[in-house]
C-alpha cells in the first residue's frame, strides 16, 4: 500500500479548540513500521481475525463511538483526507504503543502474562503535533496448568480488546476516556512522566517479558502511572517518549499504510517515578492458606524542568493482600505485585483528583509538608486540564 510521510512542522503553539468537531482516525500503531510485525504479532494476528470475520478493529472502534455520549466535542468518523488544507483540524486515534504476551514455567505451573497499552492521542492534523493523549492498558495474569496453546493466546488477546463480561477491553476505555476527555481552551500546558528507574532488586521481582528488552519495564511503569493520572484526575498526560519516540518525535501507522511523524512538545511539568523496591511479607496462616502482603514502595516527584521548582518530593508504599490456598504449591508474586503497584498509582492519584481518603497519610514517609505538596500538585494537574 502507498504510504505517505507527512513532513512534521515545528510546534509554534496551539489555538484554542473548544466546541470543537474531532476527527476518528481510527486504529493505529506506535513506533518505526518497519518492526510492527515483530512487536505487535499478537494484535496483529487479531486484526488479521477481524478481517476474515468481515470487520475490523477500526469498525469496532467506530460502533463503539456510536453507542457513547461524547460530552465534550463532537466526534466525525469519515476520511483523513477531507482534513487537508484546513485552518483547523484535530484528529484522534487509538495508537498501539506496546505489546506483551508471555509464559514461563513456575514449578510445576505456566504464569501467564498478556499486557496491551495505548493511548487516545489528540494530534493537531496542521502541525502534525500531539495535542493530549489518555494512556489506556488492559493486562490479563494467569497461572495455568500447562503451556497455553496459540488459540488460548489468540483468545486472551481478544478478550483484552473486545471486553470479556464485566471488564472493558482496550476498545471501550478508549471509549470511554474520549467520553471525559476535554480539549484545550487555551495553548495548553503539558504533564509527562519523562524518567523512570527500576532498582535491581525489584526489576528481579519483574516477568521476563518486561525485563528482556530496554526500556520496556520503564514503560510498563510510565504507562501505569500515566494511566491513572488520566483516569483519576482527568489530566491527560504526554506519551512516555523513551518507551517508542526518538527525538521527540512519536511515529504512528495506519492500517492503509498511512504513516504520520507527530512532535511530542515539551513538557511544562514532568513526573518522575523510582520503584525502590518491592517486598511480600506472610501476614496471616489457617488451615486453608496463608495471607500475604505484598508491598510497594516508589519515590516520586513532580518538577518544572525549566526552573527546577519541585511540587512533589515523597517515598510512598502501598500493600495488597493476597490470600494463598493450602493447595497451591507455588507462589506467583508478581501479579499481586502488579496489583500492588497499580493500588499506589490509583489511591494516589484519587487523592489527587480530590477524593479524601486517610491512606496518604500512612503511605507517605513522614514530612512535614505533605499538605501543601499534595495541594501543589493538585493546582499543576489543574493547570494542564
Amino acid at each position: 500500500m502507498r504510504q505517505i510521510l507527512f513532513t512534521l512542522l515545528a510546534f509554534v503553539g496551539l489555538p484554542a479548540y473548544a466546541a470543537a468537531t474531532v476527527s476518528l482516525a481510527g486504529f493505529s500503531y506506535s513506533g518505526d513500521y518497519q518492526s510492527i510485525a515483530s512487536r505487535f504479532p499478537y494484535t496483529q494476528r487479531f486484526a488479521k481475525q477481524m478481517a476474515e470475520q468481515n470487520t475490523s478493529i477500526d469498525k469496532v472502534i467506530g460502533q463503539t463511538l456510536t453507542n457513547t455520549k461524547i460530552g465534550n466535542f463532537t466526534v466525525q468518523q469519515g476520511e483523513l483526507a477531507q482534513l487537508k488544507g484546513r485552518d483547523q483540524a484535530i484528529a484522534v486515534s487509538l495508537v498501539m504503543t506496546s505489546e506483551t504476551v508471555s509464559y514461563e514455567r513456575f514449578g510445576r505451573a505456566y504464569k501467564l502474562f498478556v499486557n496491551l497499552r495505548g493511548q487516545a492521542l489528540f494530534f493537531d492534523f496542521k502541525s502534525m503535533t500531539v495535542l493530549r493523549s489518555y494512556p489506556i492498558t488492559a493486562a490479563y495474569l494467569d497461572v495455568l496448568g500447562a503451556p497455553p496453546s496459540d488459540e488460548e493466546l489468540d483468545d486472551r488477546v481478544r478478550k483484552l480488546f473486545l471486553g470479556d463480561g464485566q471488564k472493558a477491553g482496550l476498545v471501550q476505555r478508549f471509549a470511554n476516556q474520549m467520553a471525559a476527555a476535554t480539549l484545550p481552551e487555551t495553548v495548553p500546558r503539558f504533564l509527562q512522566v519523562n524518567k523512570v528507574t527500576i532498582s535491581p532488586e525489584a526489576r528481579n521481582e519483574l516477568p521476563e517479558a518486561l525485563k528482556g528488552t530496554p526500556n520496556t519495564a520503564e514503560t510498563w511503569l510510565a504507562d501505569q502511572l500515566s494511566e491513572m493520572i488520566a483516569s483519576r484526575t482527568g489530566t491527560p498526560v504526554l506519551p512516555y517518549a523513551k518507551g517508542y519516540a526518538i527525538g521527540n518525535s512519536m511515529a504512528m501507522r495506519f492500517a492503509d499504510g498511512t504513516v504520520f511523524n507527530l512532535k511530542i512538545p515539551e513538557a511544562d511539568y514532568a513526573f518522575s517515578v523510582d520503584l525502590t523496591g518491592f517486598k511480600r511479607i506472610k501476614s496471616g496462616e489457617s488451615a486453608a492458606g496463608a495471607s500475604y502482603i505484598y508491598g510497594t514502595y516508589v519515590d516520586l516527584k513532580l518538577i518544572e524542568p525549566v526552573s527546577g521548582r519541585a511540587y512533589l518530593d515523597s517515598k510512598f508504599k502501598n500493600g495488597e493482600v493476597k490470600l494463598v490456598p493450602a493447595t497451591q504449591s507455588e507462589i506467583d508474586d508478581f501479579p499481586a505485585y502488579s496489583d500492588s503497584v497499580r493500588g499506589l498509582f490509583g489511591k494516589l492519584t484519587a487523592v489527587l483528583g480530590g477524593k479524601d481518603d486517610p491512606w496518604i497519610k500512612s503511605a507517605a514517609t513522614p514530612t512535614s509538608d505533605l499538605n501543601a505538596q499534595i495541594s501543589a500538585t493538585k493546582t499543576v494537574l489543574q493547570s494542564c486540564k
